[in-house]
């Protein structure tokens, strides 16, 4: 009896033993995992091996990024982007994509960033990582001058432009309340077609945001207005793919040294008339 009861004891001993190295085994593994996770982010010397950041961007977003008269792409985003790429050593390669689909063109490698008045969005911070916030922006609605809509209950009825894929959209959908007594949301590839329509009067108001709606304005004296209600506050960010924070990390690295030494405050006022950039 004796003898059964150390034998059974002895093998409870070792059942345990066993259990305690299966259980170190996997917590090792485990961690062994996330080291080489971390080792595998090779974003930032990726790009500078390519020489060059490929930026996405709707080339029809003023001042933000748009074509000039010369159709040469220019803006304050891409002021921004060319001399944060100086002082990485890298140059920057300017690529037009379908705004509606450019989450989907960064996560396929097409471009390495989303840099073009990007908004950071709940929703989006799930598929993508951004940058520390740089702008702040609110979504406004603009109408025709002289226009008797200047609160969001005065859009009921009406029918409203919205850029497709935009956080204009996705604001003025979350806030039921309003899109629920509209007539029509119309959906434009970029705001330079939505205010055509508004001038045309096939639409009765664009939801657009205010970085953009206010230069259009400045450029058309008299034709437009900005009513009193808006659909929120809002920042900016720059948008990498998942994992790649070392690229993500040193453009923000480089951005707070830009915006430390003044530099970002030069390009603000040069498309602004002031410094409106994120301290």
């Amino acid at each position: 009896m004796k003898k059964k009861l150390i034998f059974l004891l002895i093998g409870i001993l070792l059942i345990s033993l066993v259990a305690v190295g299966c259980g170190s085994g996997d917590t090792g593994q485990e961690e062994q995992g996330e080291q080489q996770e971390q080792q595998e982010d090779l974003s930032l010397e990726e790009i500078k091996e390519k020489g060059k950041f490929v930026l996405g961007l709707d080339d029809s977003f003023p001042p933000m990024g748009f074509r000039d008269e010369k159709g040469e792409i220019v803006g304050f985003d891409i002021d921004l982007a060319r001399e944060v790429a100086e002082r990485m050593g890298v140059e920057v390669e300017l690529k037009p994509i379908d705004w509606s689909a450019n989450i989907l063109s960064l996560n396929n490698k097409d471009i390495d960033v989303i840099w073009n008045g990007l908004t950071i969005t709940e929703q989006r911070q799930k598929e993508i990582e951004f940058s520390d916030p740089y702008l702040a922006n609110r979504q406004i609605i603009v109408t025709q001058a002289g226009s008797d809509i200047t609160t969001k209950a005065d859009l009921a009825g009406k029918i409203v432009g919205v850029q497709l894929g935009s956080s204009a959209e996705e604001a003025l959908n979350a806030d039921t309340e309003t899109a629920e007594t509209l007539k029509e949301i119309m959906k434009y590839g970029n705001y330079t077609e939505a205010l055509l329509d508004l001038k045309a009067g096939r639409v009765d108001a664009v939801v657009m945001d205010e970085v953009v709606g206010k230069y259009y304005i400045s450029k058309k004296p008299g034709e437009y207005a900005i009513a009193e209600e808006d659909f929120g506050y809002e920042e900016y960010g720059i948008g990498f793919r998942k994992g790649d924070i070392a690229f993500r990390d040193e453009v923000n690295r480089i951005l707070d040294e830009i915006i430390a030494d003044g530099t970002a405050a030069e390009i603000s006022k040069k498309w602004f008339g002031e410094d409106i950039v994120l301290k």
